[in-house]
């Protein structure tokens, strides 16, 4: 899921891309986005290739390409690519972000037959995207999810309480989906158990024999463990929001 500054400057570059059919500079947009500076942008496009939507092409001023848009809106077509990227498709992709449903039975409302049927699952309570709390285990309340969107294995929510995770797009209140499990790749956002008294969502990031949990907001800092020190208690698989 992207944050808005990112979803800006996707849209914006894909737009100069099919008008002029060359990447816009770094001034045009930071303007475009209002940006006092250029690091700004030069940040946004870091994360942007991070999540496969572009693709900075080597050797040359100006080249970026993008790869795929957000789910919600149309697939780029091949044409549309950057100059000299005609005819390359981008890479298949399956949005991992639950798209919410939050009034099926309003009038005019339907339901896809893929999104018919729907999963409850526990939802443990409020985790720190800030600062690590120990983790709500109330199995008494539960969340409704679709079944399509769900991977295989056990799943359950969690309450986000926090802005450390903001510029990966996880924001205060959001519901996040996560798949049970004790291992994850590296970078995946994962539920972390501390010292095994304290959980927090956090990036994981192995460093030789150290682990560390990253936050997605430059005014944390990175924490850095020792590897008997920190449980992967399951992965993040999807993300819910009402509005």
């Amino acid at each position: 899921m992207l944050t808005r500054k990112q979803h800006e400057l996707l849209i914006f570059i894909d737009k100069h891309l099919r008008t002029t059919g060359f990447s816009p500079s770094f001034e045009e947009m930071k303007d475009a986005l209002k940006l006092k500076s250029k690091s700004g942008i030069h940040r946004l496009i870091t994360a942007l290739e991070e999540r496969g939507f572009l693709k900075r092409r080597a050797h040359r001023a100006r080249a970026l390409e993008v790869l795929r848009l957000p789910e919600n809106m149309a697939p780029r077509r091949p044409e549309a690519a950057s100059a000299g990227a005609a005819g390359a498709a981008g890479p298949s992709f399956a949005p991992n972000v639950i798209t919410g449903r939050f009034a099926p039975n309003l009038p005019g409302v339907q339901k896809a037959a893929n999104e018919a049927a729907a999963v409850q699952l526990p939802l443990y309570g409020r985790i720190a995207a800030g600062l690590p709390i120990e983790a709500l285990r109330d199995a008494g309340n539960a969340v409704e999810v679709p079944a399509t969107m769900l991977t295989n294995g056990e799943h359950y929510a969690l309450e986000v309480a926090g802005d450390s995770m903001i510029e990966a797009g996880i924001l205060d209140g959001d519901t996040v989906v996560i798949r049970r499990g004790e291992t994850a790749e590296n970078g995946a956002i994962v539920v972390a158990l501390v010292d095994d008294n304290e959980v927090t969502l956090k990036r994981l990031r192995r460093r030789g024999n150290s682990i560390a949990l990253e936050a997605a907001n430059p005014r944390y800092e990175t924490r850095i463990f020792g590897p008997d020190r920190v449980k992967v208690q399951g992965r993040l698989v999807g993300l819910l929001r009402k509005y």
